[in-house]
């Protein structure tokens, strides 16, 4: 079972402004190659649960997306504490993504 958390604009506040660690936000969809290619990262991510993993679809979630002023995916935002700290877009190695956080 995955440990990724899907998240729609009904509870992004939850999810990622009130979670109790921080948070890896990831903006995809399933059309995008880059995206499936770094489903397995995200997913070796979660598991380690030091930071909680939310995924974004951004053809269901637009508004979201749009918000967050997505452009390219896959785009990471690192989230602590309810505040962006820093992002990326593209696919990244897992060393880059936990790099986010530092």
């Amino acid at each position: 079972m995955s440990k990724v958390f899907l998240v729609t604009k009904e509870n992004f506040e939850e999810e990622v402004m009130h979670a109790d660690k921080p948070v890896l936000l990831d903006f995809s969809a399933t059309w995008c190659g880059p995206c499936q290619m770094l489903a397995p990262v995200l997913e070796e991510i979660a598991e380690e649960g030091t930071v909680k993993v939310c995924k974004v679809d951004v053809d269901d979630q637009r508004q979201l997306a749009g918000e967050f002023g997505v452009d390219a995916i896959p785009a990471l935002f690192a989230v602590k504490d309810g505040k962006i700290v820093n992002e990326s877009r593209g696919f990244q190695p897992k060393a880059s993504v936990l790099k986010l956080f530092e």
